[in-house]
């Protein structure tokens, strides 16, 4: 049985959790990688979200990631490759359950995924009302879409496509 989405108020030792898994995979993969960033709602102070610290990782090419899956490991992530038939552009690895719950996604540095994900964290971080905004839409989501996951983030699209398109025309002025 799937579980509910579960959204949280902010944790705000969700950036010092990032701190610590950042560290960790710096020790294991540091020297295949060009760049670690911190995203999702736990990336941005006072935006609640579901507990997961998102992890984004940038690789030169993606095949990259297969000389990762072992060192990756070694520290509790396993490889999920099911998901790259929607997603080509990512490699997933998750971490967790039951008690921490980790995601590290994998992408070519500069690639529309990484520069869409950086966007929206920092235009959330720079306009605490969009965050809130929001904060409101997925609480809302997760009472209407209960375990279905997939639902609840196909039903974020909309919103997060336009704060990515606001968060463009403004890098672009």
């Amino acid at each position: 049985m799937e579980r509910p989405v579960v959204v949280t108020d902010y944790d705000p030792q969700w950036p010092i959790m990032y701190e610590e898994e950042k560290a960790q995979i710096l020790s294991v993969i540091g020297g295949k990688i060009l760049a670690i960033e911190h995203i999702g709602s736990t990336a941005v102070p006072s935006l609640g979200g579901k507990p997961i610290i998102d992890v984004m990782v940038g690789v030169r090419r993606l095949y990259i990631a297969k000389k990762c899956i072992e060192p990756l490991a070694t520290i509790g992530y396993e490889y999920v490759p099911q998901y790259e038939v929607s997603i080509p552009d990512r490699r997933y690895f998750r971490k967790g359950p039951p008690e921490r719950h980790r995601h590290l996604h994998m992408i070519k540095l500069g690639s529309n995924f990484w520069e869409s994900h950086i966007l929206f964290r920092d235009y959330l971080r720079a306009h605490p009302e969009t965050a809130q905004e929001y904060y409101e839409l997925k609480k809302e989501l997760a009472a209407r879409f209960g375990s279905d996951s997939l639902g609840f983030t196909d039903a974020k699209s909309e919103f997060i496509e336009s704060v990515v398109k606001k968060a463009q025309a403004k890098k672009s002025r």
